[in-house]
């Protein structure tokens, strides 16, 4: 009996399959230092206990995205350890905060399937859930990720699409308990704009841009204990390279948006996104932002922004696709999220 994990392939997946995912992590301080380490984040409510407590929490939180790697990572051994490529994401919803000392695990269930029309590979759609010691789920979206098959004789399963939400409705969206805005110090914060300062419509160059090095994605890759041999191998793909983990373009574009979004302080929602164009190290990540929407919330002095968040590799802002309809190719990244800020 083979001792060792070989990863699932596409005809290993059924719907309605429920994984458990191995490994629990307990997160503490130093994944907080060492994401701000990899990353330019300098949002002031995942920097400053001290701030966070000012606004109603009872202490800075890991950044979300912080989190949503950790839980993300836990999947990979599971469901993209032979994947060609992460495809998308939907109905992603950050359910609580989660705090140093927090122990967390993932579980996911097949709620898609699709075999490619090159019959070597097909895409798997899963929900995934992270919850924490206490069994509440602090984390809760759906991916779909493209898988090979290791039998390309195997007969392709039914074809299932998912019904997914192509947005949240701000009623979907979770507030963290107690969260206050009322008293938002903005000079500590580092911008003076609210949630009235911006317009629908209105696009943001974030100026500010970052060559991705190799070790610092090896770094995060291992950080988050993400196992795909595409990110480590570089036997694994045929031009040699090693793909950069989506989420590290995700949490670099989101850290370079502080730029004139610094008081979108928290991100609730995760609506849809792409990873458009594959990125390599060397590449140079520039970002842009557009506002598609707002919405007020019930919590005191908190607003929310639904954010387009655009990456590309040194190219002109707000260009994100071609006459074609297509991404054009330096768009690296489309993420559509909303996110929390005061009013």
């Amino acid at each position: 009996m083979a001792k060792t994990n070989p990863g699932r392939f596409f005809e290993d997946y059924s719907i309605g399959q429920v994984i458990d995912h191995a490994v629990p992590r307990t997160v503490s301080g130093g994944e907080r230092a060492l994401y701000h380490a990899l990353y330019p984040a300098r949002h002031a409510l995942y920097s400053s206990d001290e701030f966070a407590r000012s606004v109603g929490l009872p202490a800075s939180p890991l950044d979300d995205l912080a989190a949503f790697h950790i839980v993300f990572g836990k999947t990979v051994p599971d469901v993209s350890l032979n994947a060609v490529a992460n495809l998308g994401y939907a109905e992603g919803r950050w359910l609580k905060p989660v705090y140093a000392g927090d122990t967390l695990r993932s579980s996911s269930e097949v709620i898609g399937l699709k075999q490619n029309s090159n019959g070597k590979s097909g895409v798997v759609y899963v929900r995934t859930r992270g919850t924490n010691q206490r069994g509440e789920i602090v984390l809760d979206y759906c991916r779909w990720v493209m898988v090979r098959k290791k039998n390309i004789d195997a007969p392709a399963p039914e074809t299932v699409l998912p019904d997914l939400k192509t947005v949240l409705a701000p009623e979907d969206l979770v507030i963290p308990e107690g969260l206050d805005f009322t008293n938002y110090d903005f000079t500590l914060a580092g911008e003076p704009h609210r949630w009235g300062d911006y317009e629908i419509g209105e696009q943001i160059d974030h100026v500010d841009g970052v060559t991705i090095e190799e070790a610092e994605h090896m770094l995060a890759t291992r950080l988050w204990q993400n196992t795909a041999k595409v990110h480590f191998d570089a036997t694994f793909r045929e031009d040699g390279k090693r793909l950069i983990y989506g989420g590290h373009v995700i949490s670099m574009a989101r850290a370079l948006s502080f730029n004139g979004l610094a008081n979108a302080q928290m991100i609730v929602g995760l609506n849809g996104g792409a990873h458009a164009n594959p990125c390599f190290a060397g590449d140079t990540i520039k970002v842009w932002s557009e506002v598609l929407d707002r919405a007020e919330t019930a919590a005191p002095g908190v607003g929310a922004l639904r954010l387009r968040l655009v990456a590309t590799k040194g190219g002109a802002p707000f260009a994100l696709k071609g006459e074609d309809g297509k991404y054009r190719p330096e768009v690296l990244l489309d993420l559509d999220y909303w996110a929390l800020i005061p009013r």
